[in-house]
């Protein structure tokens, strides 16, 4: 056999021990036998004979497992059916299985190395006879077959070669370098351990039973137990019992000057705070009322407390408050005039107090 082409044949089988499938699949070691034919090659003058096996190995990915195998034959030799030749060595060798999850029955190949020795007799005439030889060689095999699961116990049919490099054989005739045997086997495997078992997730912890301080029906961010209002709506204001509180505001300095409807700065500033509280609380609807201090005509001072309710009205929408919240604008002359805090009478003619707006709740 030319050594090149069954380099590449040996090459191409121990390759077909590639990464596989990230499927499941039983891991555990297994014994293996098998018995069968030996073919030999004609050019070691000996005759077919049946030969055995006896290994262990596993699968390391779903597609890939290895084995070590011991083997024997012992064959008759055509010369002299009485001379003594016997066989046995070791090997290792890696299967590739083309299977697919849930498969009872794929095929596989197989690629692998060995180390072989032979012992023998021979015609050694005109010595004493028989002689007596022995010798070791490494030995390549490769083989296809088919793998039938039957749970633990896994059977195989393999038909497959033997190829032993030994130079060193006694015999009569041709010398070669190396012989090709022929195997034809059944065998099985059966697997060791208990049954693989798949993982149990863990039941899920029951949950804690709730109780009133768990739960907030209406929403408001007030728990149930401590709820004196459970009917909140959404929008209110709400207390920490759970009640709706009212809301006002406060539009204390926003003034103006004598006859005058023009927002000062220190007004802008105060306004600029109403329209973020407006904005929070977006529920609340006010009045936008303007008022004027006590100089001058009652026809006159109704316009101008018009017109300043009008600026407070006008700067409150520009600024993003809907109209629908603003009742007027509506202007009350000097007809609410406030009392001065610290004498408690009425202030004189041109008090700034009076000259204002309010914001007043609906």
């Amino acid at each position: 056999m030319n050594k090149k082409l069954l380099c590449a044949a040996l090459l191409g089988g121990l390759g077909l021990a590639q990464a596989a499938s990230a499927q499941e699949f039983d891991d555990r070691w297994y014994v293996s036998g098998s018995t069968g034919v030996n073919f030999q090659d004609k050019d070691r003058g000996t005759q077919d004979a049946l030969f055995g096996t006896l290994g262990f190995g596993k699968f390391l990915t779903p597609r890939v497992s290895l084995d070590t195998e011991l083997n024997y034959q012992n064959p008759d030799k055509n010369i002299n059916p009485n001379y003594h030749w016997s066989q046995y060595g070791i090997s290792l060798d890696a299967r590739y299985h083309f299977r697919d999850a849930g498969a009872k029955m794929w095929p596989y190949l197989r690629g692998g190395l060995g180390w072989q020795r032979h012992e023998e007799e021979y015609n050694a005439a005109p010595l004493p006879s028989p002689g007596r030889h022995k010798a070791s060689n490494l030995a390549v095999n490769l083989g296809a077959g088919l793998q039938f699961d039957f749970g633990r116990m896994n059977l195989r049919t393999e038909v497959g070669t033997r190829v032993d490099f030994d130079d060193q054989q006694a015999r009569i005739g041709n010398q070669q370098n190396l012989f090709t045997d022929a195997l034809l086997s059944i065998g099985m495997t059966y697997a060791l351990g208990p049954d693989p078992v798949a993982p149990v997730a863990p039941a899920p912890a029951p949950e804690p039973a709730k109780t009133c301080a768990d739960m907030d029906d209406d929403g408001d961010g007030v728990n149930n137990c401590n709820d004196k209002c459970p009917n909140s709506q959404p929008g209110q204001t709400i207390g920490p019992d759970g009640c709706p509180v009212p809301v006002s505001i406060d539009l204390k300095g926003v003034n103006f000057d004598f006859d005058k409807a023009t927002l000062r700065p220190d007004a802008v500033a105060i306004l600029n705070e109403a329209v973020e509280i407006l904005k929070r609380y977006p529920e609340l609807k006010v009045e936008v009322a303007g008022h004027t201090d006590q100089c001058g005509k009652e026809g006159y001072n109704q316009k101008l407390s018009e017109r300043r309710a009008k600026t407070v009205y006008d700067y409150l929408t520009s600024n993003g408050v809907d109209a629908s919240r603003l009742a007027g604008p509506v202007g009350y002359g000097f007809s609410r005039p406030l009392e001065d805090k610290g004498t408690h009478k009425l202030p004189t003619c041109k008090s700034e107090i009076n000259r204002r707006t309010e914001l007043n709740s609906q």
